[in-house]
């Protein structure tokens, strides 16, 4: 039975190669080159294009890593940067759609469907969590610790997956591409409900704005302040929300046309053909375009616009607080208004003054305004009237006694 059916195969000529692709191109990988059917070669440069945006961003935010201070931007960039790298992967996967079945191929798809949509939405969830937080005037938690998070919910969705494929493929022995569509929904309802999680945390930031707590700030400009930082979060919340509406709405479609349109069109394409040949050609490139467009809406509705947000500079206040003591103001340059030897001079010109003074007393003369010296009052002229000091000095009574003689 071995060697008729490799006799068979080996009898079978090889189809041409289509418009677009080489002799040596393998006929399942042929879809990605192939100018006849634009649709495999559009959806593989949407997606090429796809990943490259989410590597250009993913490597933008590590440098600049270090701009952002402000802790409660700081802790968006863990998830984002665990999301922008599980779009990668979908992108990625996404290629694995549109080749040809082999067992390897299919235990991939399999494999990586659920815990990859499981990331992303995952870290959406996360994210509501933090923005309820910080909508609350409450600390977020840092971007290590979110990130963490993200992947510890996804990883619920990797062990259902592995037990699905272990359980079908390597127990029972099934062929890994041969599996009922209704299981392979089922196994993505864990990812479904993340999602519908993650939709709700930011739309209850949107309308409610979170748990509050104490009214912080007794002054006008602090709630002025405390507003605009709660506006801004709520920002943030709104495309959180918007992302989490288009994909819900995506899995809605792809979903209804997995189960029950693209089954529809099987049966129509096999009673007019008479037979059930290629049943599920349909079903690989459907997954494959929801994987494009998800990765798309999260990369337009999330990723991009958290961000933006995140390196764009905090406004500034207009006016200044001169009481506020957390920002020490600079220290005046007085070297500059200055010159070095002005303390120098400033010496010299003390010393000068003094001895002129001295020898002015000395000769008992002072200059007038005119310009001639005019006489001045002796030091000990007219009537003297000697300190505690003097007296110390000269003696006593005997000192008292010649100043009393030098009276008269």
């Amino acid at each position: 039975m071995g060697n008729y059916d490799t006799s068979e195969l080996s009898t079978q000529p090889t189809p041409p190669p289509p418009r677009g692709c080489s002799v040596g191109v393998e006929p399942p990988y042929r879809v990605l080159c192939d100018l006849e059917a634009v649709w495999g070669v559009v959806l593989e440069a949407v997606a090429c294009s796809g990943g490259l945006a989410s590597l250009v961003l993913a490597v933008l935010l590590i440098i600049k890593l270090r701009v952002v201070s402000d802790p409660a931007r700081r802790s968006g960039l863990g998830p984002l940067l665990l999301l922008l790298g599980t779009l990668l992967g979908i992108f990625t996967i996404s290629l694995a759609f549109l080749v040809g079945k082999t067992q390897v191929l299919c235990v991939v798809r399999r494999a990586f469907w659920g815990p990859l949509f499981a990331l992303c939405f995952s870290c959406l969830l996360v994210q509501g969590v933090r923005l309820r937080r910080l909508v609350a005037g409450k600390s977020s938690p840092t971007g290590s610790t979110l990130a963490a998070l993200g992947l510890a919910l996804a990883l619920v969705q990797g062990i259902i997956s592995a037990e699905w494929v272990l359980l079908t493929v390597v127990r029972e022995g099934h062929p890994a591409c041969e599996y009922p569509p209704l299981d392979f929904a089922l196994m993505c309802s864990y990812t479904l409900g993340l999602l519908l999680i993650a939709m709700g945390l930011s739309l209850g930031v949107v309308l409610c704005g979170g748990e509050f707590g104490e009214d912080g700030g007794d002054g006008r400009e602090e709630d002025r302040e405390g507003e605009n930082e709660k506006r801004r979060w709520k920002c943030n919340a709104v495309w959180v929300f918007l992302s989490s509406l288009a994909s819900a709405l995506l899995w809605v479609a792809w979903l209804g046309f997995y189960l029950y349109g693209s089954q529809a069109l099987r049966g129509k394409g096999s009673r007019e053909r008479g037979g059930n040949k290629d049943a599920k050609v349909l079903d690989e490139p459907a997954l494959a375009v929801a994987l494009v467009i998800q990765g798309w809406i999260l990369l337009l509705f999330h990723a991009i616009p958290e961000s933006h947000l995140c390196l764009q500079n905090p406004t500034q206040p207009d006016t200044q607080d001169f009481f506020d003591t957390s920002r020490a103001s600079p220290a005046p340059h007085f070297g500059d208004e200055h010159p070095v030897h002005s303390h120098q001079s400033f010496q010299e010109n003390q010393a000068f003054s003094m001895e002129e003074h001295s020898a002015t007393v000395r000769s008992g003369t002072y200059p007038s305004s005119h310009g001639s010296i005019r006489p001045s009052i002796a030091f000990r002229g007219h009537v003297y009237q000697p300190t505690e000091m003097a007296l110390v000095m000269n003696g006593g009574t005997v000192g008292i006694d010649r100043d009393k003689r030098f009276i008269s």
